[in-house]
C-alpha cells in the first residue's frame, strides 16, 4: 500500500490552477472529456520542499500548435452537431471539458486523474473512490506516449479513451490497456505496410531515423521486423527526440550524410522531424528517397523543406467535413476571449493585443477590430486536407452513438438513467455506423479499426511549390496482394520518373547465387557462379538448383537443357567409313566366293576342303555384316541381335578355321605307314564339329537372352554434360562366356595351326592360317584396354573396327594366297605342280 500525505492548504489557489487547465468547457447532460497537445511544454521550477509545489502549466514560451487546436475545434464541432441532431441522442445534451497536455507526460497524468474524480478542493484520504466518473469517456491523446500514460490510468477507473492519433502498437494490448480505444489504425499496420512498399521498389538497403519515443520506438521496432522478413537491410537505425541534446542532433544528422543508402525510412513525429530537417538543410546530404510515417507525411510546415520532394508514406485518408470550415472561422475576439487558448490564437495569428495586456507581444498593437479571420492561412484555418481531424470527428461520435445505445431505446431517451465508464467500454466494442460524412466506425477485439492508407506524394505543383499528392491506397482488410491500388504516377527524389535504387550489393543475373560477404548484412554479398551442372533461373538466387540427370545447364548456366543423346548413328562419319569397310569385306567375302565357286573344280580348291573354305566365307561375310547391327540408336532387338550375332558368326568362322587346320594337320599324319585317322577327319566329321561348335555359342547366347538379355540404357554417370546411349550387357557372365568361347576356339586354332605350321604344304594352308589367328587373337586382345577407354560412340567404334580388323585378317591371310594363284597365276593351280611339290607324297 502506498501512503499518500499532501498538506490541505492553498485549496482556493487549487480550484484556480485546475480551472485554468481547461482548454474550452461547455455543460450538458453528459460531459466528453477531451485533450490535445497544443503546446509542446511544460514550465518547470525547482522543488525546495519548503512550500507546496505550483501546479503544472504550459510553457509561456513555447509555441501552440495550430493544428492542434482544430482538432480540439473539431470536437466542440462534433458535439455541437450531435446536440442539433434528432436521430442520435435527441432530447439529450453533450458537453465537453478540453484541455491541453501541452505533450507532457505528468500534465497528461494530471488531466486524467482530472476527469476520474471531478473538481475536489479538499484532498480525500479517506482511502474510499465512491464518487462516479466525472466524464463518461475521453477523447485524445494526440501521441502516443502521453496516451500510454493515461490509459494505464484511466483503465483502473475503466474510463474509456478514444485517441484520434495515438498510434503506437503497444496501445492494441488489451491486458495492459482494457479501456483504450482509437480510430487511427495502429502502427503494427502502417509498419507491415511500409515493409511492404520498400520491397515492391527492389529496395533492400536502408536507413532509419525514428523519434525517441513509444511511438517512435515500437513503429520502427514493427517495420523493423517486417522488413527481417521481407529480406530488407537497414545500415544504419538512429533515435533522436527534440529535448535531447543538440549533439545527439548532429550525431543523427552526420550518420545520414555518410550512409551510402539512398533509401531513408522516418517513423518519427512532426515535431523532430522539422529538428532534423533543419539540421540537414545546413549541409544538405545526397539526394534522398524519404519514406515517411503518417504524422510527418502529411505535415504541411514540413513542405518548405525542398530537400524532401519525392518523399512517400502513408497518410491517413482526406475527408470532407461538412459545416467545419464555417465553424472554425465563425470566431470573433469577444468568442475568443472566452477561452485562454483561443485568445493566445488570436494574439498570435494577428500580432496583436487582445487583452489590454503589453506583455504579451513585444511593441504590439492593440487588437481593434480589424482582423479578418477569413484571410489567415495558418494550420487552424487549412482545411483542403482534414484527416487526422476526421478521426477526432469519428471518435466523439462513437462515444456519442456509445452513450445512445446505454440511455435510448427506439423512440427516447432517458437521461437519468445511470451507467458506469465499463457500459460505454463495452458498447464501443459493439459498434458499426457510418459517419455523416461516409466514414465507418467500428473497432475490433484490441479497440484498433480496419486499417486504410492513402499513398502520399510531395510532388511540386504547378507554381514550383510542393504539396501532398495522392498516388495511390492501401487497405488492410483487402486479401493479401491486394491491399494496395496506385492511381497514378509517383514522382520520385529529384523528380526523376525512374524508381532510385537503393542496394548495398547490385543483383545477381541468373546463372549466380549470393555468398554474404563475411560481417556484413546480409544484403551484402558476392555473386557466385554456380558449380558445374547446377543452375539458378531468376535473379538473387539464395542457392543454384542441380539439373535433373538427364539435363545440363546451358552457358549461362540459367536453364537446365535436356543432355545431348550420343551414339554411332548412321549419319556420323565415321559410321559411315565403317559401313563402306564393313560392306566392302561383305562384298570381297561374296567375291572369292564367286572366285571358289567358278573354280571349285581346280585342284587348289579342292585340295583345301572346298566345302569349309565356302562355309568360312559364308561365316566371314556374316561377320562383316553383322558389324552393321553396332550402328544406329540401341533398342532391345538391336542391342540382342548385335551381341548373339557378332557371338555366333565368329564361333561359326573359328569353327570353319579349326576344322580346315584340324584336316590339314590330320591330312600329313594319314600318310604314316598303317594310320587311318582319316575316316574320323572326313566331310561328315568336319560338318558336325562345326555343327558342335557353333551350337555350344547358340546355347550360351539362348541363355544370356533368357535369364538376363542385353538392353538399351542411358549411360549418365561416364560423361556429365552428355548421355551415352549404348547397350548394357544384361548378364556380365553371358558376355564373358560368350567372348571367352570365341577366345578358346581361337586359342585352340591357332596352337594347331602353330605345330602345323612347317608341315610340307605346297601353299602354305597352316602358315596362312597361323597368320590369321596371330591376327585374330591380337586384334582381339588389344580390344579389351582401347574398349574400356574408348570415350562415349568410339567404344563402339572400336568393338566395330575389331570385328572388321579380325574378320579382314582371316579372309586376306587364308584366302588371298589362293585367290591370286586362281586369277594371276593359273598354271600353278594344277593337279601336276600340286603333286610336283610335294615328293614325299605318295601319289
Amino acid at each position: 500500500m502506498m501512503v499518500v500525505a499532501l498538506k490541505q492548504v492553498g485549496t482556493t489557489v487549487l480550484h484556480r490552477e485546475v480551472l485554468k487547465m481547461s482548454v474550452k468547457t461547455s455543460d450538458g447532460d453528459f460531459v466528453i472529456g477531451g485533450i490535445f497537445s497544443i503546446h509542446y511544454y511544460t514550465r518547470s521550477e525547482q522543488n525546495s520542499y519548503k512550500w507546496q509545489p505550483s501546479q503544472l502549466q504550459c510553457s509561456g514560451r513555447s509555441v501552440m500548435d495550430f493544428r492542434e487546436l482544430r482538432f480540439a475545434r473539431a470536437m466542440q464541432f462534433s458535439i455541437h452537431e450531435i446536440n442539433n441532431r434528432t436521430d442520435l441522442l435527441p432530447g439529450v445534451t453533450l458537453g465537453y471539458q478540453i484541455h491541453d497536455s501541452c505533450s507532457s507526460v505528468p500534465m497528461s497524468i494530471k488531466v486524467a486523474f482530472q476527469f476520474a474524480s471531478g473538481v475536489e478542493l479538499v484532498f480525500n484520504d479517506t482511502g474510499i473512490c465512491s464518487k462516479s466518473a466525472a466524464v463518461p469517456a475521453i477523447v485524445g491523446e494526440s501521441a502516443s506516449t502521453p496516451s500510454i500514460s493515461m490509459a494505464r490510468t484511466l483503465g483502473l477507473f475503466g474510463i474509456p479513451q478514444v485517441s484520434h492519433y495515438a498510434t503506437c502498437s503497444c496501445l492494441s494490448d488489451k491486458h495492459q490497456y482494457p479501456a483504450f480505444f482509437r480510430t487511427i489504425p495502429s502502427d503494427q499496420h502502417q509498419a507491415a505496410a511500409l515493409a511492404r512498399m520498400v520491397k515492391h521498389f527492389g529496395w533492400t538497403w536502408i536507413g532509419a531515423v525514428r523519434s525517441d519515443s513509444d511511438y517512435g520506438n515500437y513503429g520502427m521496432a514493427s517495420f523493423l521486423k517486417a522488413a527481417q522478413k521481407e529480406g530488407i537491410c537497414v545500415e544504419y537505425s538512429e533515435a533522436y527526440y527534440r529535448t535531447q541534446p543538440r549533439s545527439k542532433l548532429e550525431r543523427v544528422a552526420n550518420v545520414i550524410r555518410r550512409s551510402s543508402a539512398r533509401v531513408i525510412v522516418a517513423f518519427i513525429a512532426s515535431g523532430d522531424m522539422r529538428f532534423l530537417l533543419e539540421e540537414l538543410a545546413r549541409r544538405p546530404p545526397p539526394p534522398l528517397q524519404w519514406i515517411g510515417s503518417e504524422t510527418w507525411i502529411i505535415e504541411p510546415e514540413l513542405l518548405r523543406f525542398n530537400m524532401c520532394a519525392g518523399a512517400i508514406g502513408f497518410g491517413i485518408p482526406r475527408s470532407v467535413i461538412p459545416g467545419f470550415r464555417e465553424f472554425l472561422l465563425d470566431l470573433t475576439p469577444a468568442e475568443a476571449l472566452k477561452s485562454p487558448l483561443l485568445t493566445e490564437f488570436w494574439e498570435s495569428s494577428f500580432t496583436c493585443n487582445l487583452r489590454g495586456r503589453t506583455d504579451i507581444t513585444e511593441g504590439a498593437r492593440q487588437c481593434d477590430g480589424s482582423e479578418d479571420i477569413h484571410a489567415l492561412h495558418n494550420a487552424y484555418t487549412d482545411t483542403s486536407q482534414l484527416r487526422v481531424t476526421n478521426m477526432v470527428y469519428k471518435a466523439t461520435y462513437a462515444i456519442a452513438h456509445a452513450i445512445h445505445g446505454l440511455i435510448c431505446n427506439d423512440t427516447q431517451c432517458d437521461k437519468n438513467i445511470k451507467f458506469t465508464p465499463w457500459q460505454i467500454r463495452n458498447q464501443l466494442k459493439r459498434l458499426n455506423f457510418t459517419t455523416r460524412n461516409g466514414f465507418q466506425v467500428s473497432f475490433d477485439s484490441n479497440g484498433d479499426p480496419p486499417a486504410a492508407y492513402e499513398l502520399i506524394n510531395w510532388q511540386f505543383d504547378k507554381d514550383g511549390a510542393l504539396d501532398f499528392i495522392t498516388v495511390g491506397h492501401y487497405d488492410s482488410s483487402k486479401p493479401r496482394g491486394q491491399e494496395f491500388r496506385m492511381s497514378r504516377n509517383i514522382s520520385w527524389v529529384g523528380t526523376q520518373t525512374e524508381v532510385p535504387e537503393s542496394v548495398c550489393s547490385e543483383s545477381c543475373p541468373p546463372g549466380t547465387r549470393k555468398a554474404v560477404q563475411k560481417g556484413r548484412p546480409v544484403c551484402c554479398y558476392d555473386c557466385i557462379p554456380c558449380a558445374e551442372g547446377e543452375i539458378s533461373n531468376k535473379t538473387d538466387s539464395l542457392d543454384c538448383l542441380r539439373c535433373p540427370p538427364e539435363f545440363w545447364p546451358n552457358t549461362k548456366q540459367d536453364t537446365c537443357l535436356p543432355k545431348p543423346v550420343e551414339f554411332l548413328s548412321w549419319d556420323d562419319t565415321l559410321s559411315i567409313i565403317l559401313t563402306v569397310f564393313s560392306i566392302a569385306g561383305a562384298f570381297m567375302a561374296v567375291c572369292v566366293a564367286a572366285v571358289f565357286y567358278k573354280h571349285r573344280t581346280s585342284p587348289i580348291v579342292r585340295a583345301n576342303n572346298s566345302e569349309l573354305s565356302f562355309l568360312l566365307l559364308f561365316s566371314l561375310t556374316l561377320c562383316f555384316l553383322c558389324s552393321l547391327t553396332f550402328i544406329g540408336q540401341p533398342s532391345d532387338w538391336s542391342c540382342m541381335l548385335r551381341h548373339t550375332a557378332f557371338g555366333i558368326t565368329f564361333v561359326l568362322c573359328i569353327s570353319c578355321v579349326l576344322g580346315k587346320t584340324l584336316v590339314v594337320l590330320m591330312a600329313f599324319r594319314a600318310t604314316l605307314p598303317g594310320s587311318n585317322v582319316m575316316k574320323w577327319f572326313g566331310p561328315p566329321q568336319q560338318r558336325l564339329s562345326v555343327l558342335v561348335f557353333t551350337l555350344i555359342q547358340v546355347l550360351i547366347c539362348v541363355l544370356w537372352l533368357t535369364i538376363s538379355p542385353p538392353f538399351p540404357f542411358k549411360n549418365i554417370k561416364q560423361y556429365k554434360e552428355r548421355i551415352i546411349l549404348e547397350c548394357g550387357l544384361g548378364s556380365t557372365i553371358g558376355f564373358w562366356a560368350v567372348l571367352g568361347y570365341i577366345g578358346l576356339l581361337a586359342l585352340l586354332c591357332f596352337i594347331l595351326a602353330f605345330l602345323a605350321r612347317k608341315l610340307p604344304d605346297n601353299f602354305n594352308e597352316a602358315k596362312f592360317i597361323t597368320f590369321s589367328m596371330l591376327i585374330f587373337c591380337a586384334v582381339w586382345i588389344t580390344f579389351i584396354p582401347a574398349y574400356v577407354s574408348s570415350p562415349g560412340k568410339f567404344t563402339v567404334a572400336v568393338e566395330i573396327f575389331a570385328i572388321l580388323a579380325s574378320s579382314f585378317g582371316l579372309i586376306i591371310c587364308i584366302f588371298a594366297p589362293k585367290c591370286f594363284i586362281i586369277v594371276f597365276r593359273p598354271e600353278q593351280n594344277t593337279k601336276k605342280h600340286l603333286m610336283g611339290k610335294v615328293p614325299s607324297k605318295a601319289l
